[in-house]
């Protein structure tokens, strides 16, 4: 039996953006959600590490959460992100806040098809690749697409957010 669409999946289909999903088996045991994505499909599809993204939601000066999309093998220059967001500053979301503003749970949160729409930063590496993979909206489910539809229906902004 087929598991139904995911909002993020939903979206993709309605918008009629060319798309592959890749599922695989989460470990419950995993705390890293991207590194365990990144370890199972780069192997499996032959793809680089950089090309799998993972999706974080940070919480601006001014209380609202913005969402940053990079790659799993990097960290988030909050400093960089404030500055692509244009606020002075910004933190790690709590994860219940995460979770009730997108409508997905931690380690599945994907850019698209959130609950609420929030202003989304794509680090610019992206660009680079011509199909990457994100949150397909649950954990173990992984969406490869063209990073610029991706910018596209998340209404991004790309700039270079991601540290080594």
């Amino acid at each position: 039996m087929r598991a139904a669409p995911t909002p993020a999946v939903t979206v993709l289909a309605q918008a009629k953006v060319h798309h592959r999903l890749h599922s695989y088996e989460h470990d419950p045991n995993s705390s890293s959600y991207g590194t365990e994505a990144a370890d199972i499909l780069t192997t499996r599809l032959g793809l680089a590490r950089g090309q799998i993204f993972k999706t974080l939601v940070v919480e601006c000066a001014d209380r609202t959460l913005a969402v940053a999309v990079l790659p799993v093998t990097t960290t988030l220059s909050l400093k960089d992100a404030a500055a692509a967001l244009g606020t002075r500053k910004v933190t790690m979301a709590d994860r219940a806040q995460a979770e009730r503003s997108t409508g997905y749970v931690l380690g599945g949160i994907s850019p698209l098809g959130q609950r609420r729409a929030l202003a989304t930063i794509v680090d610019d590496s992206a660009l680079w690749w011509d199909r990457v993979l994100c949150s397909g909206g649950r954990r173990g489910l992984e969406i490869e697409l063209d990073p610029r539809e991706l910018v596209r229906l998340c209404k991004a902004v790309t700039a270079p957010i991601a540290t080594e």
